[in-house]
């Protein structure tokens, strides 16, 4: 991968609760070769009935912001009481973030200031990407990009291009075939076990010259892809695979010893935020690496 610069300024908002997933964000973002006039907004929340914790989140948060500091990051810090979710969207709206950072899983007990799944309704519902950090954190050396060729997939590539990754890290681009079997079956069969799915052999009625023509179209997404990647400023390698979109990813994520997947969201309005079958709902939930979900703006 050659060296580029990005060319937009990042302005962060960095969701910190003391767990070790937050400390693993906190050494990501020291990682990332950040753009001229990046800052990091680093965000404490607490609920309203803890309000003795204060002085010891407020202890721990300048701890972390020093360590940024020690790093040329320049950051603000800022405590406030109510929903974390909640809070850091409406800080990332306010202060026009185009990046937040959260940790994978918060605090279950000790302070108990973000409790689960707070990483999962940022990703729902917030107007910008979404970066949830895994620990163990041992640095950026191989990223995903998983395009699926839609409007939200182009629009990951789109914020992957100018995303300042570490200098030497490996990238991948992958386009995952729809599995030759119906996808409501899929949907149903997914949490039911590790073994692979039944053939269905009413499903396998597409012609070779059908399956040709998907197979060309998925090419035809990694190619324009790599060009885009290219135009950049990284070089990246391809593959193709088939079968369910998470699953898929999931595997080669693992397969391959990724370090971040990179995908983009259709995000979820307030009334279907409970349903099932979201890609990237997945892929934080199963996923064993931290995730960068891009939105549309």
């Amino acid at each position: 991968m050659k060296v580029r610069a990005a060319s937009q300024p990042l302005r962060i908002i960095f969701g910190d609760d003391g767990s070790e997933h937050a400390y693993a964000a906190a050494k990501l973002i020291c990682d990332l070769p950040l753009p001229s006039g990046s800052e990091v907004i680093a965000l404490a929340v607490f609920p309203p009935t803890r309000i003795d914790h204060y002085p010891t989140i407020k202890e721990q948060l300048e701890a972390t912001c020093e360590h940024l500091r020690d790093r040329g990051i320049s950051i603000q810090s800022e405590v406030k009481a109510g929903d974390p979710a909640e809070t850091i969207l409406d800080m990332a709206v306010r202060r026009k973030a185009n990046l937040v950072v959260v940790g994978a899983v918060g605090l279950r007990a000790t302070l108990g200031i973000f409790l689960g799944g707070v990483a999962q309704k940022v990703v729902e519902y917030g107007h910008c990407p979404v970066l949830v950090v895994r620990a163990p954190y041992q640095g950026l050396h191989h990223v995903l990009l998983a395009n699926d060729g839609s409007e939200y997939g182009w629009k990951a590539v789109d914020y992957l291009c100018s995303f300042p990754l570490p200098q030497g890290v490996r990238l991948s681009a992958l386009h995952v075939l729809p599995p030759l079997y119906p996808e409501d079956y899929a949907t149903a069969a997914w949490g039911m076990g590790k073994g692979p799915l039944p053939v269905i052999s009413a499903a396998r009625t597409a012609t070779t010259l059908q399956k040709s023509e998907e197979e060309e179209a998925g090419e035809r997404v990694l190619v324009q892809t790599l060009e885009l990647l290219k135009q950049g400023g990284y070089k990246a390698e391809s593959f193709l695979r088939r079968g369910d979109a998470a699953t898929e990813i999931l595997q080669f994520a693992k397969e391959k010893q990724v370090d971040l997947i990179v995908a983009g969201s259709r995000g979820l309005s307030p009334v279907s935020a409970w349903l099932l079958g979201s890609v990237s709902r997945k892929l934080i939930h199963y996923g064993k690496c931290s995730v960068l979900t891009v939105r549309l703006p």
